[in-house]
């Protein structure tokens, strides 16, 4: 079965770093386009960045555009999320996603950004 595993979220300082990742299984990961989603609190989910199978083309929210960047090992199954210049306004929980004949979502990982 799919499965979808986020990991390296955390608290971080404003201004801060962080990368996140996304170990798959149970489907032929190449051949996949992957997102990453967020939700904050009182807030819906929304799209972050997502990348076609082979990494090549990448599109960003707006709102994360020159800070985040999306990338992918296909040789890993794994997918990331480098987060640089972080800001309050990105704590969230951040969702791995891929849609393989129906939605699959991560069980997510929490990135709080304070001071």
């Amino acid at each position: 079965q799919v499965q979808l595993v986020e990991s390296g979220g955390g608290l971080v300082q404003p201004g801060g770093s962080l990368r996140l990742s996304c170990a798959a299984s149970g489907f032929t990961f190449r051949v996949y386009a992957l997102s990453w989603y967020r939700q904050a609190p009182g807030k819906e989910r929304e799209l972050v960045a997502n990348i076609t199978s082979d990494g090549d083309v990448t599109n960003y929210a707006g709102s994360v555009k020159g800070r985040f960047s999306i990338s992918r090992d296909n040789s890993k199954n794994t997918m990331y999320l480098q987060m640089n210049s972080l800001k309050p306004e990105d704590t969230a929980v951040y969702y791995c996603y891929v849609r393989v004949f129906r939605k699959y979502w991560g069980q997510g990982t929490q990135v709080t950004v304070s001071s």
